[in-house]
């Protein structure tokens, strides 16, 4: 129960409770835009479209349930989160880039977040547009001319611009991650309506299915917490040093590297990369042209067949946790700062060796990782092909289910060790 004891902890503190209920506060917004529709939808045709189609289940979870209202929030983070992919991809090829992100402090950071918001944009009406085009050829969205096309793909690019904004709000004023609250926030508030339609439409056949699921759920939990809890701590020393009269130094202390430094945020990414495909299958659906027709079979194909997707979930998984830990976390900074303070690994000379120390380490821990958080991202939908060999639609809907879970877990124990830390540097103090 010490998360408890924190989080009383954290509510005794006028400050840390501000940050609170001010992230509270931008949740409540956020699902009041997410009921926010935009104009001329037919609420059947909406209802029947996304009760046949499961890959839409998934966009909806970026868009906190915000796209089966079709409101004006309904990209979700998806064009913000895709911006922070290519400029993170652009860190790793252009030199200039890696600098402006990794060694020009807070300046650097700054023009490198405003880059990542001018790409929202476009990213934003491109998608915008695709979703637009699509849902009318479904019926869906009622267009009368290209003034009501501006119109609705405008308030669908300012509601993606706002999520951003109150994303940044939450990281810069509040507690915890902005994107990993506000996609939690979404999932969070579709639970009771998921269980409501269980309960209603579920027959005694299902029984073994949901308690499959609720045992997986459990099991991803705490591999989960396993994991993001897990430390491997590297020994530091201090060389002792004499000041006039007295003695500094001379303590041992460790420097900590989780098994998954990254969090939750390669498992946006991933889901956030594989969504393209559907999308653009989705929309060049009812195209009359028969080589575009094929094109889309074939994306829609990937996207309905459960292996290769869950195989490409596995492998982009990995690659956005090495990425994102290669981009944000610099073994050279941290050997350099030690060195400035007198620290060193024991039996690692100072400098380029003790780099190159804890990159060695640092790949190891993070390999057991990034492959424990593929496999349980994809570990639904595997063990529920090899229980009940399931159809498609089904095994995939475990895919998402298992995914809300990893992301509903991973963003509480972010904000929990943020609480915990904001509460032990103000009693430290």
């Amino acid at each position: 129960m010490s998360w408890f004891t924190d989080l009383i902890a954290a509510l005794r503190i006028s400050e840390v409770r501000k940050r609170i209920l001010f992230v509270l506060l931008i949740l409540g917004v956020f699902r009041l835009a997410a009921a926010v529709p935009v104009p001329g939808i037919d609420a059947s045709q909406l209802r029947a479209f996304f009760e046949g189609n499961q890959f839409f289940g998934i966009l909806n979870i970026f868009s906190g349930g915000a796209l089966s209202n079709l409101s004006i929030v309904m990209l979700g983070l998806g064009p913000y989160i895709t911006a922070t992919i290519i400029l993170q991809m652009f860190t790793l090829i252009f030199p200039k880039m890696k600098e402006l992100y990794q060694e020009s402090g807070e300046d650097g950071r700054r023009k490198f977040n405003q880059y990542g918001r001018m790409l929202t944009v476009p990213l934003a009406a491109l998608q915008g547009y695709s979703l637009i085009v699509l849902f009318s050829r479904q019926g869906i969205i009622t267009i009368e001319g290209p003034l009501t096309i501006i119109g609705v793909l405008a308030s669908i690019v300012a509601g993606s611009l706002f999520l951003m904004w109150l994303g940044e709000l939450v990281s810069e004023r509040g507690i915890g991650n902005g994107i990993s609250l506000l996609i939690f926030a979404g999932i969070i508030a579709g639970v009771p309506l998921g269980l409501r339609e269980a309960l209603i439409s579920g027959t005694q056949q299902d029984l073994p299915r949901y308690l499959l699921f609720s045992a997986i759920s459990l099991a991803i939990i705490m591999g989960v917490i396993v994991v993001n809890e897990a430390r491997r701590n590297i020994p530091v020393s201090y060389a002792k040093r004499v000041r006039g009269t007295k003695l500094y130094g001379g303590a041992t202390t460790y420097l900590p590297l989780t098994l998954n430094p990254a969090g939750v945020i390669p498992i946006i990414f991933a889901l956030s990369l594989l969504l393209f495909p559907g999308i653009i299958g989705n929309f060049l659906a009812t195209s009359a042209n028969p080589t575009l027709l094929s094109i889309a079979q074939v994306l829609t194909s990937f996207t309905n067949n459960v292996g290769v997707y869950a195989a490409a979930y596995f492998l982009l998984v990995v690659f956005f946790t090495y990425m994102y830990t290669a981009v944000t976390f610099n073994p050279a900074s941290i050997a350099e700062n030690l060195q400035r303070q007198g620290g060193f690994i024991p039996g690692i000379r100072p400098g380029e060796p003790t780099a190159e120390r804890i990159t060695f380490i640092l790949n190891r821990t993070l390999l057991i990782g990034a492959f424990f958080l593929g496999f349980i991202a994809i570990v639904p939908a595997l063990a529920h092909g090899g229980l009940q060999g399931g159809t498609q639609a089904t095994a995939t809907s475990f895919i998402i289910g298992g995914t809300s879970v990893l992301i509903v877990v991973s963003a509480v124990l972010e904000t929990m060790r943020q609480i915990r830390a904001q509460v032990g540097m103000r009693q430290y103090e």
